[in-house]
């Protein structure tokens, strides 16, 4: 997942785009492939984001394979990150392709690009959404299922105790300076959890928050609080978020919940994030058929949660763990490509 309060510096590449579906005769020329049969190997040349997360990396991967070994694309992958990107895409109509596009925070410009037809949703990345709340460990759900809710849990400070203040129970917060950390001291507050005997507990870092869980499931010992979907830590820990109890409300998020000055916090639920891939109108006017590929393209965050928490442990990067996902899982993604395209594939693994 991408915090979008980071700081992001990487944009992606400038270049000319060459689109796929379309090849350069001996005269310079530019002609279009005679039938679908031959479009695989006519793609041409295609420019990826390789966003700097580890679900979107391995997605970017994913389709450098499948769009290069199966399509006859040739495929660049550039720097990328979620701004940046979508802001080249649409100002300047390069990279191509943007796999895993976290669109909630640029829907507006986002959905005026693609009204003015420079940009295209393909298929959703994620059609789970990216989600984000409070969780608990199964165990502590499965022994106690009576907490359903945030509310229910915070009637039990003494099933997730604090290791620092004797008698609290404890949340753990976002990591410091992502948005999520202003958003989960607000929900604290908007809960009115420290009345319930519970204190905010500082991570520090995703490294810190992380290591928390770990240490929670070592010891079987509860643990409440802020995380996201897809990730490796729910894919290696099982995890149950926690109902809100409320829907989301989106005025008092925007005017209050997601910012540090908010002295009246509300009740709301965390929004669920739309993540779709993005392409350039030049890129789907000449795809052929792979941008049949791409309009099909998605995985469930139960899917990723496993590929990421194989990739942790076996401290692979995207180009590995998509080789590993593609031998492993066939039976999702041959779902995506045509038999002939599947064969391709499986012979360049």
């Amino acid at each position: 997942m991408k915090r979008i309060a980071i700081p992001m510096t990487l944009a992606a590449a400038a270049a000319l785009i060459t689109g796929c579906g379309k090849v350069e005769d001996k005269a310079g020329r530019v002609a279009q492939e005679a039938a679908p049969t031959v479009a695989a190997s006519a793609c041409g040349k295609v420019k990826i984001a390789n966003m700097n997360w580890q679900s979107a990396e391995v997605l970017a991967h994913v389709d450098e394979l499948i769009l290069s070994k199966g399509y006859g694309c040739e495929v660049e992958l550039v720097p990328g990150d979620t701004m940046p990107t979508l802001t080249s895409m649409m100002e300047k109509g390069q990279p191509d392709v943007a796999p895993e596009a976290w669109i909630n925070a640029v829907r507006q410009p986002l959905d005026a690009a693609v009204k003015e037809g420079r940009l295209h949703y393909a298929a959703q990345s994620l059609p789970d959404g990216g989600v984000e709340g409070w969780w608990i460990p199964k165990y502590i759900a499965d022994a106690h299922p009576d907490i359903k809710t945030i509310e229910d849990a915070l009637k039990h400070p003494e099933l997730f105790p604090s290791s620092e203040n004797k008698g609290k129970g404890a949340v753990y917060n976002c990591p410091s300076g992502w948005n999520c950390q202003l958003t989960t001291a607000n929900a604290f507050k908007a809960w009115d959890a420290a009345k319930n005997g519970f204190v905010l507990v500082d991570t520090g870092s995703a490294a810190g928050l992380d290591g928390s869980i770990a240490k929670a499931y070592e010891r079987k010992q509860g643990w409440l609080g802020y995380y996201w979907a897809p990730t490796s830590i729910l894919g290696k820990y099982d995890m149950v978020k926690l109902d809100a109890g409320v829907p989301h409300d989106k005025d008092a998020w925007e005017s209050c919940n997601s910012k540090p000055d908010c002295a009246k916090p509300g009740k709301s639920d965390w929004a669920r994030a739309e993540v779709y891939t993005v392409v350039t109108d030049s890129f789907k006017k000449n795809a052929g058929q792979s941008m049949a590929y791409l309009d099909k393209r998605g995985w469930s965050n139960d899917t990723v949660n496993k590929l990421l928490a194989w990739m942790s442990e076996n401290q692979a990067n995207g180009a590995d763990g998509a080789k590993h996902f593609l031998k492993t899982q066939p039976e999702v993604w041959k779902a995506w490509v045509s038999p002939e395209v599947a064969a391709k594939v499986e012979a360049a693994l």
